[in-house]
């Protein structure tokens, strides 16, 4: 660490010994910051990271639930894959959005796994002889 803020301008010793009071302090703190460049009050918490994925999951799953209960039966299969793609674009870009992500890479990207996921579950149903 030392080295770090000999490159940031200071002696090297003071360098030294800035790097030995902060590890002395909180050493893990520490390296995170200036060694890898987190800020660990910055991270997400496994709670709030597990809330906001089942809050998006409720969310993509009304939408083509909604749409399936609201459609005649005839037309169920067609309006459930279109809202479930519109959903899928939806979600991907409201996500990227707020994580700093390229929107409408993020979008296409879940957009092409969703209707590949719902390809891949139709021909293991007709494999197996059953419809999902």
């Amino acid at each position: 660490m030392a080295a770090i803020y000999e490159n940031e301008g200071l002696t090297p010793e003071l360098s030294l010994q800035v790097a030995q009071m902060l590890h002395d302090d909180d050493a893990f703190r520490a390296h995170s910051r200036d060694e890898l460049g987190l800020d660990l009050e910055a991270l997400t918490s496994p709670i709030e990271a597990s809330l906001a994925s089942a809050g998006s999951f409720a969310l993509g799953a009304a939408m083509p639930a909604l749409a399936m209960a609201l459609v005649p039966a005839g037309t169920r299969v067609a309006v459930t894959l279109i809202t479930t793609l519109v959903a899928l674009a939806l979600l991907g870009y409201v996500a990227a959005r707020l994580g700093g992500a390229r929107p409408v890479r993020s979008a296409t990207r879940l957009v092409v796994l969703g209707a590949g996921s719902m390809v891949a579950t139709t021909i293991i149903g007709r494999l197996v002889g059953t419809t999902v």
